[in-house]
């Protein structure tokens, strides 16, 4: 029996706008191949929603990366060039607006009400989920900067060797999955 093309994918990274399921479609990849999942925002957050210094996130990522096969999600810039330039793949969950809102809406709340802890203790409470830091919010002003973004930063040169896969549906997503 053939194995499909998909064994061969060994570091890859899920990038989309918040909200889109880029951790969702990450542990589903991890399962799928058997391989580590890093997850970018468990080695950004620390206790009380304090930003780790940029020097630590940056080492903990490399940290995390040294091994041979891992699918990593997130969109940070401060570690893009280097998370980028060690995968092989780079999968965009790129979701209608319509969906991506629905998304965050759905798991903000559910987060609120379950309390759900997220990364070192850090639950999204009433006052994130109203107030200025809200991720609805935070969907609401980047949504379509990222869109605009990302094809821009495939066309650099020092990405030219990611495999590109672009899921435009959650039906897509699951058929690509499945074909894992």
């Amino acid at each position: 029996m053939k194995l499909p093309k998909f064994r061969s994918l060994k570091r890859i990274v899920v990038v989309g706008t918040s909200g889109a399921g880029k951790t969702t479609l990450a542990r589903q990849i991890s399962q799928s191949l058997d391989i580590p999942h890093i997850e970018l925002d468990a080695l950004h957050w620390e206790p009380n929603w304090t930003e780790a210094a940029p020097a630590v996130f940056r080492t903990r990522v490399q940290e995390a990366l040294n091994c041979d096969r891992w699918v990593v999600d997130g969109n940070y810039s401060q570690v893009r060039d280097f998370v980028w330039r060690q995968a092989d793949t780079l999968v965009w969950v790129d979701y209608s607006f319509p969906v991506v809102f629905n998304q965050i809406v759905r798991r903000t709340l559910w987060r609120a009400i379950s309390q759900q802890e997220l990364w070192n203790g850090n639950r999204e409470s009433w006052s994130i989920v109203l107030g200025r830091d809200s991720m609805i919010l935070w969907v609401l002003r980047t949504y379509w900067k990222r869109r605009q973004e990302y094809p821009l930063l495939f066309q650099q040169p020092e990405y030219a060797h990611l495999k590109i896969v672009r899921l435009s549906s959650p039906k897509a997503s699951r058929q690509w999955l499945e074909a894992l």
